[in-house]
């Protein structure tokens, strides 16, 4: 069976599923204190150039996006996020559950704008109602985007800024952040991401681990971080098991390779597609790759290989994703070859 419906339908890559089976009968102190996740904040830490990270492992992004937005944040405060990001439209309210009432705004191919999202900063601080209105404490982004898409190291130093100069705090969803990290002409690095962002994860999930996402504080988590982390049900008592798939990960490039693998096999993917005159949505440089299909045409496609709905341009059409990943052999696309 092949399928292109994300990047998490397999298991873990073998090289992290190796190092499960070797770590598993060595006893060690549990929620995250044992020896192997140690050694995988040690490798991360070195990755993004910064030996005073904080480094916490979590389960899943949607439980890290709604732990760690509602840790950054006061009571009276929300966090800005793109009309389709993560957190607004995929997550089921989870952030908002916490407290981290959303504020929306408009996207462009995925990412917030830094124009638009100074005016409304400034707008809301500036209203003499702001005390009956919610506060903007937080910036989310993801990179890649919903879209696929990436920020550039510009775009992320002017966001950077206008979240200090209205005291909000920058936090980065890298639930494909391996992705964004191989795509071609980025200029975008663990090291940049470290030094803007007061908060990001780096994704395992999506990029290879069974299950698991890194939460980075490059400088100081907020107090008492793993208590908050019990109170909201996300602290495992075995967290050796992410620990030790982000060592593996981080050990001898594997987390750059995955990236490498799936963002290579997407460039296939779209040459594919241009050959069968299936056209893009839009362009983008990461795994996820958005095509237009007629409906009927997606109908009979969707019943042998499994693919994501996306949206509807008109009537007539369907946008659907194609995710590829580690995983994604030459046989998958020699087999979509044939069914386009």
């Amino acid at each position: 069976m092949i399928t292109f419906e994300n990047d998490y339908s397999c298991g873990a890559h073998p090289k992290v599923l190796e190092r499960l089976i070797e770590t598993n009968l060595i006893p060690q102190p549990g929620y995250g204190f044992d020896c192997f996740s140690e050694r995988a904040r040690e490798k991360i830490r070195a990755a993004c150039g910064c030996p005073e990270a904080e480094i916490y492992f979590l389960s899943g992004g949607t439980q890290t996006n709604a732990v760690v937005l509602a840790s950054l944040l006061k009571p009276w405060e929300g966090v800005i996020a793109a009309q389709t990001g993560h957190i607004h439209v995929h997550e089921a309210g989870a952030p908002e559950a916490l407290g981290a009432k959303v504020l929306a705004l408009p996207e462009h191919a995925g990412k917030l704008d830094p124009g638009e999202l100074r005016l409304l900063a400034a707008t809301l601080l500036a209203d003499e109602n702001v005390e009956h209105m919610v506060y903007p404490g937080a910036v989310y982004i993801s990179h890649p985007t919903e879209w696929g898409t990436l920020y550039s190291r510009a775009e992320l130093e002017e966001i950077s800024a206008i979240c200090r100069e209205f005291g909000m705090r920058l936090y980065l969803d890298g639930a494909r952040l391996a992705y964004g990290l191989a795509a071609r002409d980025t200029d975008v690095d663990l090291p940049l991401l470290a030094s803007l962002c007061d908060a990001f994860y780096i994704g395992g999930t999506k990029c290879g681990a069974l299950c698991g996402e890194a939460v980075v504080f490059p400088r100081q988590a907020p107090a008492h971080f793993v208590n908050f982390i019990k109170k909201h049900g996300a602290l495992m008592a075995k967290g050796r098991l992410c620990g030790v798939q982000f060592d593996a990960l981080f050990t001898d490039g594997l987390y750059w390779e995955i990236g490498r693998q799936g963002v290579e096999q997407a460039e296939a993917l779209k040459k594919l597609l241009a050959k069968h005159g299936v056209p893009c949505f839009m362009d983008t440089p990461t795994n996820q790759q958005f095509a237009i299909l007629e409906n009927g045409r997606y109908q009979a496609l969707r019943k042998k290989v499994p693919l994501s709905f996306w949206s509807n341009p008109d009537p007539a059409h369907t946008v659907v994703r194609f995710a590829t990943a580690w995983y994604t052999t030459d046989e998958y696309l020699e087999e979509l070859d044939k069914l386009l």
